[in-house]
């Protein structure tokens, strides 16, 4: 009797950890949350730019889209600092 138990109550966490997980019946929708997403915002970023984004919390962790989106603006932004860098060295030289 407790073997059969404790099976149909693996049997149960193992389901509701599938439909958790979006296994099983479709995808979970997004994700609800108080803090509402903030990215960095339009023209040069600043120090204190970074310092205010806030990203959306996730099954597993952050949402990826949100963090990639920030990541690809920083690596543009100091590409283009990086560019401006140069040029000023070499009319310096």
């Amino acid at each position: 009797m407790t073997v059969v138990l404790l099976a149909l109550v693996l049997l149960a966490v193992g389901a509701v950890a599938a439909v958790a997980t979006g296994r099983v019946g479709g995808a979970l929708g997004p994700a609800v949350t108080d803090r509402p997403y903030r990215g960095l915002p339009e023209g040069p970023v600043l120090a204190s730019d970074v310092d205010e984004v806030r990203f959306t919390p996730a099954l597993r962790g952050y949402r990826m889209d949100e963090v990639d989106a920030v990541l690809d603006r920083l690596r543009e932004e100091i590409r283009e600092r990086d560019e401006e860098l140069a040029a000023w060295r070499a009319v310096e030289d």
